[in-house]
């Protein structure tokens, strides 16, 4: 079978057993604090699993995209060095929400695995838990007794915590699997020693493929276990290590999953893959085609590579690619990018979010390239510089922090620091870079301190209703609440059964307003400062103290919002729709958002376009969005609409975002703006007022930014520009033309500007002239020490050049105060930097410490500046001495 024809076999055979069949989540987490990627097929589940949710079917089944390179699945580093482990990777999965268990779980299994895909039976072994005291949790007989008439006894394996208690992350849903495993080992190893002693042992060929979890506990923040309100099955089969067990391969790159993509790097490369866990070059084309599936799906997820949170996971992981293709396979210029293509059109049925942006995945990935390939080039250029000085010095090894700030502030990779360094006999002070970057954690960890109390439980509800499309205020009772600590100090989390307050999500932000709380005989305003959406809960946050009594013995509670702010808000949604539309019929339908921000201050709109948005497009926009403000169109909301209903619709969907069954459709006009959006809206265009843009530029690579102010804010823009335009006809006494008078001002400053130029350049070559006569000579050079009077650090620095373009043996320190700001040049000839084995960089950083100051350069020539230009003198002084 091909991976095609397996992962459709899975999806068939579940279809059949009555399950819904529903796509996979994007990679990047949505409104989930406690995950910064979906790492599992259940993540996007999770809230059915606690009883937060009504699931869309009892049965479901899919193949979710999962990553695992951060927190506590963490395979970044074991990635290309084994057969078996992936940064991204399929999971099959298929789901029972309160309704079959371990019974239907195991025997599909097994039918699945024996009779569809035809696994030998005698290669299959099973684990299941042995139990464990300190969760209080037993020994899982159930499962014991369901798969020993099956596989028998001998083949049955007892499994720890570790091995066989299923966890997400440190809290939340979480039971006892079951797994199984497939030995694929030739016949004559297994001859030799049986596979059971080699389950869980790390044997590349002796693989879990696929883990039965039956969920039956909530892991709360305390530690301990409570039953879940209903018990699940929760399955996931690597797809990778699946076809590498139904294709007779004994690595997962050895599958048709990775061979298309390996094949285009040997290509690219001009070498071979061997499949040998020891060659780099082989390491080098794991790395590649496994790190190119997760920057790629990630990138057409909505996630652009940056330095800050998941956007730096996905950068980490192309700098990694790129790293060892740089070093192993000879890719001086970009390449990762020309994998694109093959990637998209091999996922093209089962995930076309790839294939439809692929033009926009490789620009973004291929500017990343050449960025990083420059970083690389520079990190050289200062491991050189570095290993000259220690050369100078006798020393052999690379100090820790020294390797870490090449990491951490230029991007130099650690492991590739320790080649080159190996490569021209240096070591790196690995226990040093530890040591540092222990430290940076320990800053991290103690800016991001945080803890978060369970929920205190009042009401059981599976949902929250939100009221908030009709209505502004509304009755409720408190459902539950928790106390969380963070930076900003101690705030309340509040869930509602029923709320007026919008969740941050789309962009758009949360709520703002009051909870009137009746407690006892009084009624206690508890203050709303935001309001978030975690799973599919409405948080209520609050910066108030003291309320655990208060919400825990409310008797009702009235949900009022700021009606004002979420006006505001409106506007700016709603123009950012008019907003999106415009845009594509300006500058193409290859226009897609990539981000927004929806305030009532400001709107701010991230979009995929190639090159500057000019002038003229950006007034274009303006216009068009004006004039459907002018139009008043009513708004068309539709509620619940199907899926496929809705994209006939002609409804504009986002890519990275996970859309159900039923969806609601934002309308201004069928033939200008129809989109899928769970935000909040005005009644009619008009509303909006006024659409007013106030900047654009670059936020990414292949991505513009374009920020809009709409309605009153609006309309103080477009006054405060007028007062300054009036103001400016006051004093240029031009009330007629401006510009003109504008104009007519910059000319006469560029004319005074190039008289004072040559005024100085005169000045200049009589500064040099005297200099020239104070120049005597020492040792065999020219020696000029002298503290002169120029205007600025680069005349310094031309003065400097000018003398040595005189005297080419001259040896100068020149010195001057620059309106009470010290400036330092120091300049060597090179025979002196050889035969002396004198540095400018070193002396002037030197002569600097008497000024107040730092700087450096090269051996011949370097500066420095300062803050205490009463030094100066000591500093030349001190110039005098090193000369002479």
């Amino acid at each position: 079978m091909t991976s095609s024809e397996i992962r459709q076999h899975f999806l068939d055979f579940f279809r059949s057993k009555e399950h819904l069949i529903v796509s996979s989540a994007p990679l990047v987490a949505k409104n989930d604090p406690t995950l910064m990627f979906n790492n599992s097929g259940m993540a996007q589940f999770k809230d059915f699993f606690l009883g937060n949710g009504t699931p869309p079917s009892k049965r479901v089944a899919d193949t979710q995209k999962c990553l695992r390179v951060s927190g506590k699945h963490n395979d970044l580093e074991d990635v290309g060095f084994d057969t078996y482990h992936h940064t991204m990777f399929e999971m099959l999965g298929n789901w029972s929400f309160g309704d079959y268990f371990k019974k239907e779980a195991i025997t599909w299994a097994w039918e699945l695995l024996t009779e569809v895909y035809k696994l030998p039976k005698d290669r299959l072994y099973v684990s299941v838990f042995q139990g464990d005291d300190k969760d209080n949790v037993p020994f899982d007989q159930e499962a014991w007794d369901l798969w020993k008439p099956i596989v028998g006894e001998d083949r049955i394996i007892l499994g720890n915590k570790k091995d066989n208690f299923w966890e997400m992350g440190d809290t939340g849903p979480c039971g006892p699997c079951s797994e199984i495993h497939v030995d694929l080992r030739p016949q004559a190893d297994i001859d030799q020693q049986p596979g059971k002693e080699l389950v869980n042992a790390d044997h590349p060929q002796v693989v879990e493929i696929w883990n039965l979890v039956f969920m039956q506990f909530n892991r709360k923040a305390d530690g301990s276990l409570e039953p879940l309100p209903a018990r699940h099955v929760d399955t996931g089969m690597g797809f990778e290590r699946l076809c590498m067990a139904i294709q007779s391969k004994l690595s997962n790159y050895d599958t048709d999953v990775f061979s298309h993509t390996i094949r285009v790097i040997e290509e690219l490369s001009g070498k071979t893959y061997g499949g040998t866990q020891r060659e780099y070059s082989d390491v080098a084309m794991r790395v590649i085609s496994d790190h190119i599936r997760a920057v790629s799906f990630a990138i057409a997820d909505g996630l652009i590579p940056s330095n800050a949170r998941a956007g730096y996971v996905i950068r980490r992981i192309l700098r990694r690619a790129v790293r060892y293709g740089y070093s192993y396979l000879g890719f001086t210029e970009p390449f990762m990018t020309k994998l694109v293509p093959t990637l998209a059109m091999q996922f093209a049925d089962v995930f076309p979010e790839l294939n439809a942006q692929r033009d926009f995945v490789a620009t973004v990935i291929r500017e990343e390239e050449a960025s990083f390939l420059r970083t690389l080039e520079n990190g050289l250029k200062l491991l050189d510089k570095i290993t000259a000085d220690l050369t100078a010095t006798g020393t052999k090894v690379i100090d820790g922090e020294t390797v870490f700030e090449l990491n951490d502030t230029f991007g130099f990779p650690v492991d590739l620091t320790a080649l080159i360094a190996r490569e021209q006999g240096f070591s790196i002070d690995e226990e040093g870079y530890q040591k540092a970057l222990r430290q940076q954690k320990e800053r991290s960890r103690k800016d991001a301190a945080s803890s978060t109390g369970d929920w205190t439980e009042l009401t059981d509800i599976d949902r929250v209703e939100f009221l908030g499309y009709d209505e502004v205020v509304a009755d409720a009772r408190i459902a539950r609440f928790r106390k969380v600590q963070n930076k900003q100090g101690t705030q309340y989390q509040i869930v509602l059964d029923r709320t007026p307050f919008y969740a941050e999500s789309g962009g758009q932000v949360g709520d703002t307003g009051v909870l009137e709380v009746q407690y006892g005989s009084e009624t206690v305003l508890v203050r709303i400062a935001d309001t978030k959406k975690e799973n599919d809960l409405i948080i209520h946050i609050s910066n108030d103290t003291d309320l655990d009594d208060v919400l825990a013995n409310h008797k009702a509670v009235v949900a009022k919002i700021d009606a004002n702010r979420r006006e505001a808000i409106e506007d700016n949604h709603s123009a950012t729709h008019l907003l999106h539309a415009a845009l594509r019929d300006v500058l193409g339908t290859h226009v897609a958002q990539k981000g927004s921000l929806v305030s009532p201050d400001v709107l701010r709109f991230d979009f995929s376009h190639f090159s500057k948005v000019t002038d003229s497009e950006l007034a274009e926009v303006e216009r068009i969005v004006n004039e459907k403000i002018r139009e008043n169109i009513p708004l068309d909301e539709k509620r619940n609409v199907p899926i496929d209903e809705a994209k006939n619709l002609g409804a504009t969907a986002l890519f990275g975002e996970k859309y159900g069954d039923f969806v609601r459709v934002i309308t201004f006009d069928p033939a200008y703006s129809v989109e899928l959006c769970g935000g909040t809206h005005v009644p009619s265009t008009g509303q909006i007022g006024l659409f007013k843009f106030i900047s654009e530029g670059s936020v990414a690579t292949g991505v513009r930014r374009v920020e809009a102010v709409t309605a009153e804010k609006a309309l103080t823009l477009l006054n405060e520009q007028a007062a300054v335009i009036s103001e400016l006809k006051e004093l240029l006494k031009a009330p007629k033309d401006v510009v003109k008078a504008v104009q007519s001002l910059l000319d006469e400053r560029s004319q005074l500007q190039k008289k004072i130029e040559a005024l100085e350049n005169d000045k200049l070559q009589q500064v040099k002239a005297d200099l020239l006569t104070k120049v005597h000579s020492s040792n065999g050079h020219y020696v000029l020490v002298e503290r002169v009077e120029v205007s600025s650090a680069d005349a310094l620095k031309q003065l400097a050049y000018d003398l040595k373009a005189k005297l080419d043996n001259l040896a100068l320190v020149l010195g001057a105060d620059i309106n009470g700001k010290p400036q330092l040049a120091v300049m060597f000839p090179d025979e002196l930097v050889k035969t002396k084995n004198l540095h400018a960089g070193n002396v002037v950083k030197e002569l600097a410490k008497e000024i107040r100051g730092g700087g450096g350069g090269q051996p011949f020539f370097a500066t420095a500046g300062g803050t205490d230009a009463s030094g100066l003198d000591k500093a030349l002084a001190k110039g005098r001495e090193i000369l002479l």
